[in-house]
């Protein structure tokens, strides 16, 4: 297995609800390197920008502004086959559909409200990374 980056936003949701310790602890758990981490507000240029491949599906306004509401947080990882073992510890998007134990099946309320992002791939790692962190921002 080859080590990889991804990136994890804690939404919203969960900032709003104090979460952000029981996620990043599980995160560490689960063997990842914390690379880089911030918490801020995303404008909503921001948020747009970094939805921008979901521009044109139906829920892009709505998922733009549950982004801007309230502060996230940011987290590079790293770790062997990072991508793939970050899917499997936040489980599904839907946290009725997520297994047991999942970070969305156990904070997440809804599809939209789930909690936690991820990458879906080592190059929307990398890309989404870099997006947040500038490469030197990154130990």
């Amino acid at each position: 297995m080859a080590t990889q980056r991804t990136l994890s936003i804690i939404k919203p949701d969960a900032v709003e609800k104090g979460l952000q310790g029981a996620i990043i602890a599980r995160l560490q758990e689960e063997g990842f390197s914390i690379l880089g981490l911030r918490q801020l507000r995303l404008t909503r240029q921001q948020a747009e920008g970094f939805y921008a491949v979901h521009k044109e599906r139906p829920f892009f306004q709505e998922l733009c502004a549950f982004m801007t509401r309230s502060p996230i947080v940011v987290i590079a990882l790293e770790r062997d086959d990072a991508v793939q073992h970050y899917r499997k510890v936040i489980g599904a998007t839907d946290p009725a559909k997520a297994e047991a134990g999942t970070i969305r099946k156990l904070y997440g309320a809804s599809v939209s409200e789930n909690a936690v992002h991820g990458s879906d791939s080592e190059e929307n790692g990398r890309i989404e990374c870099s997006y947040f962190f500038a490469g030197f921002d990154l130990v």
